[in-house]
């Protein structure tokens, strides 16, 4: 959707309900907004014409209390707004696995008729379980907040979730895209800026901002434990023993045994409750805990490896990289741990 001379703003509608996130919805709004503003302010040359004419825009256009309990006042209504080039969906906070918000419904045909008028639809984070809700993403690559990923794969089988991306550029001259995090809303603005104004437009706001895009993705940032919640007694009897036993040799075999079910009996009903097999569940714990491990201690990966139970330390390294996307070695590195050591250190 490059601009020409015809149409020199981006008509960006950026949808907001009670339950948006804040700091995404004003970041996107003011990122944009700068695009060839603020770089010429801070060199001293003369701004460009607006390429960007961000709004915020709810269904009835009045003043709500957002998640936080902050008042905010749109600039419009959807309704009144015509045809945008663009549409942001921001994070959304509520539970993965409670009912839709109501709001979905009334917003889902305005969302339809502007992807229909030529809009390039977005989502950051949770936002993509609106535009999947529209069936906008029906047969597409999405991608989503990595807790949300899963929910969005059962509720609408048509969408195929790419779990571990940030970004999912997707359809038609790709006017569906998708991101991952909140924080990822710095990874489709930039995107944006450089499909729309050109790189160096991008650039320019990347230094402004100080965005680092998410090159390596997001699975190290995962709660692999996140999940579905089910009402099977016998299964969830079954995970919490596994919690404790992980590191057993046959844990599937003895979970099968305490269960009094065979072990194929137990992973049609595990698999059907929480959309796993017994083996892949016990290796989310074992993944799931080498990762605490390498957060907190200075333990050898071999050791890690042992203590969680893998025989074999190859055969630990290539599931590490399998779930988390990177090799456990570097995952230890990037270890959310370092931050208050560091803030010690600072204030030492």
């Amino acid at each position: 959707m490059p601009l020409n001379s015809t149409k020199p703003t981006c008509r960006t509608a950026v949808v907001a309900i009670p339950c948006a996130g804040t700091s995404t919805v004003f970041c996107i709004l003011d990122a944009l907004a700068s695009v060839g503003r603020d770089w010429e302010m801070l060199h001293g040359t003369q701004p460009k014409p607006p390429i960007f004419e961000p709004a915020l825009l709810t269904l009835d256009g009045k003043p709500y209390n957002d998640i936080n309990g902050r008042r905010i006042t749109p600039d419009g209504r959807l309704a009144d707004f015509g045809q945008p080039d663009l549409v942001i969906i921001p994070d959304l906070h509520f539970a993965p696995n409670t009912p839709l918000p109501d709001d979905f419904a009334k917003l889902a045909p305005w969302l339809v008729q502007a992807h229909s008028g030529g809009a390039m639809m977005t989502s950051v984070c949770s936002g993509a379980l609106l535009l999947a809700a529209t069936g906008l993403l029906n047969g597409l690559e999405a991608t989503s907040h990595w807790s949300f990923c899963d929910v969005i794969a059962q509720r609408f089988p048509d969408v195929r979730m790419q779990r571990e991306r940030i970004l999912v550029p997707a359809g038609d001259g790709h006017r569906i895209v998708t991101a991952g995090g909140a924080s990822a809303w710095g990874d489709l603005v930039l995107y944006l800026v450089g499909r729309i104004a050109g790189q160096e437009e991008a650039r320019r706001i990347a230094k402004v901002y100080l965005l680092q895009p998410h090159s390596e993705g997001q699975l190290h940032y995962a709660s692999l434990l996140a999940g579905a919640q089910h009402e099977d007694g016998l299964v969830a009897e079954a995970q919490v023993w596994a919690a404790d036993n992980y590191a057993l040799a046959s844990p599937v075999a003895a979970m099968a045994e305490r269960s009094g079910l065979t072990e194929r009996s137990l992973l049609r009903r595990f698999r059907k409750a929480t959309g796993q097999t017994p083996v892949d569940y016990i290796q989310t714990l074992r993944i799931e805990e080498a990762k605490q491990m390498l957060e907190t201690t200075d333990m050898p990966i071999e050791e890690i490896a042992d203590e969680v139970g893998y025989t074999e330390t190859s055969s630990f390294r290539n599931a590490f990289r399998r779930h988390v996307g990177m090799s456990a070695s570097t995952y230890r590195k990037k270890r959310l741990s370092l931050i208050p050591i560091l803030c010690n250190e600072l204030i030492s």
